[in-house]
C-alpha cells in the first residue's frame, strides 16, 4: 500500500509516542522525513536520530528528548502543508511559533531549514509543520 503523506505519517507516530513516554520511535525513511529528523535534532527537540536499512526503504530510529521530570519537550507538532493544500511562504512572513519560542519547519531550495535557518539564509519555502 503506497502512503500518501509520509511527513503527516511521522509527525502523527512521534505526537503518540510523546504522549505515551516512548523513549524511541520509528518511522518509514525518506529524504524530506530525515531533513525533518535532522533540524528536529539541530534545535533540541529529540536527542539522536539514525537510519535503519531493512531492504526495502529503511526506516529512522528518533530517540525523543524529555525534561529532567519527565516532562515533554514537544508539546505540539502540526502539519501545516498539506498535499491537498499546499502552504508556501516568503522569507518575511514565515511564522514565529510561540512568539519565537517554538519553530517552523520550511522545505527550501537549500534543503529543510527551521525558520530561523531559512530568515538567516534569506530564503522561503514550503512551510511544512510548527513545533511548540
Amino acid at each position: 500500500m503506497s502512503m500518501s503523506d509520509p511527513i503527516a505519517d511521522m509527525l502523527t507516530r512521534i505526537r503518540n509516542a510523546v504522549r505515551n513516554h516512548n523513549k524511541q520511535v520509528m518511522v518509514l525513511r525518506s529524504k524530506i522525513c530525515t531533513g525533518i529528523a535532522r533540524v528536529l535534532k539541530e534545535e533540541g527537540y529529540i536527542n539522536d536520530y539514525d537510519t535503519i536499512e531493512d531492504g526495502k526503504q529503511g526506516l529512522i530510529r528518533v530517540q525523543l528528548r524529555y525534561g529532567e521530570r519527565g516532562e515533554q519537550v514537544i508539546h505540539a507538532i502540526q502539519r501545516v502543508s498539506k498535499p491537498g493544500c499546499r502552504v508556501y511562504s516568503k522569507v518575511n512572513d514565515l511564522p514565529r511559533p510561540l512568539d519565537g519560542l517554538g519553530i517552523a519547519i520550511v522545505s527550501t531550495s537549500s534543503g529543510v531549514l527551521s525558520d530561523r535557518q531559512a530568515r538567516e539564509k534569506s530564503v522561503g519555502g514550503e512551510l511544512l509543520c510548527t513545533v511548540e
